[in-house]
């Protein structure tokens, strides 16, 4: 093989906010100490992306690859590496550097760390056919899926293991938004023997139907009060006007997790809603032991992800799929194989 300062890699790139990606070619750069290059083999699109493409997370690095849910195999090892070989399949997640030494950091709350830094956002992501990752922060994938099949755990997947796990044993689940995540998520919920309840957009039917297929008892729009009262509801869809919603459809003693990195402004609401020991709280990113938990998780269930799969090139056009709620599951740029829908 090539020479790392010899290889070209192709990207797409966000020079501003509310702009399009635009496609570029530069040199690989050698993995740094500590880091490993990796050749890109799929990268999920995530809602995550299209917050920083729109300028609604403010403090992106520009220009900036976008993606973090990356796919692919070791390339080269930086000085220092040892828990991964030239030729692994490994995962990079959207958590991609923290400090260690901070009080978060130090209690088993790495996701808080003030100076922690994100794939896709500060650190250039997976929209490229290379990119170079802190190895502390990838993790080996389980076989048995696709790298198109298993980009969209390393995102989806995880925020939405993590969620979920901070609604402890919550029997009646709502899902708020059937995406990635949710899609996800659903199977997970079924494994556990809970009863799913899937919320989407009204009018439509088709993820209704996609919820129904994955074992939800009940689909319908979020508009609709659900048949029986929830233990807990997850909002993935960033919508703030669903927060009091979802605070109406749980019990009393039920909790409301905010799953998403931004959502629109919450609506004032009647604190009745709140009243009867309801707690509301957000998911602020992932642990590297999350992603532990989820991979070893994932196989046993075993999750089975829907993607769409786009060219690299597409990048723009999976974006603006994706914001406008076409994407069924989860939508996976490719660098340099085939495409296609795979459920």
């Amino acid at each position: 093989m090539a020479q790392p300062e010899k290889l070209q890699n192709r990207a797409m790139v966000l020079d501003s906010p509310r702009t399009a990606l635009r496609e570029i070619v530069r040199p690989v750069a050698a993995p740094q100490a500590g880091q490993v290059l990796i050749r890109v083999h799929a990268c999920g699109v995530c809602r995550t992306d299209l917050h920083v493409v729109d300028g609604e997370l403010t403090e992106p690095k520009l220009p900036i690859v976008p993606g973090h849910e990356i796919v692919g195999s070791v390339v080269e090892l930086g000085a220092g590496v040892d828990r991964f070989a030239i030729g692994q399949r490994v995962g990079v997640p959207w958590l991609g550097y923290t400090c260690g030494v901070c009080r978060y950091c130090t209690t088993g709350r790495e996701n808080l760390c003030d100076r922690a830094r994100f794939t896709g956002y500060q650190i250039d992501g997976g929209y490229a056919a290379y990119t170079t990752a802190d190895a502390r922060y990838c993790f080996p994938l389980p076989a048995g899926y696709s790298d198109a099949e298993v980009a969209p755990l390393l995102c989806a997947g995880l925020i939405g293991y993590r969620s979920l796990v901070m609604t402890g044993d919550a029997r009646r689940l709502g899902l708020y938004g059937f995406g990635a995540a949710a899609h996800i998520i659903a199977q997970v919920a079924r494994h556990q023997g809970r009863e799913v309840y899937a919320f989407t957009r009204r009018g439509d039917e088709e993820s209704q139907e996609f919820a129904r297929q994955l074992g939800a008892a009940w689909a319908g729009s979020s508009e609709t009060p659900p048949p029986v009262e929830l233990d807990a509801a997850l909002l993935f869809a960033p919508v703030g006007s669903l927060l009091p919603a979802a605070l109406k459809a749980v019990a009393k003693g039920g909790i409301v997790v905010c799953a998403g990195i931004h959502m629109s402004d919450i609506p004032s609401f009647p604190y009745d809603l709140l009243w009867g020991e309801r707690t509301v709280r957000s998911v602020a990113n992932l642990t590297r032991r999350d992603g532990e938990e989820f991979l070893a998780l994932a196989p046993r269930v075993p999750v089975r992800t829907s993607v769409e799969t786009l060219p690299l090139a597409q990048a723009n056009e999976a974006l603006a799929r994706l914001r406008r709620g076409l994407i069924r599951g989860a939508a996976v740029l490719v660098p340099d194989k085939a495409t296609g829908k795979r459920n």
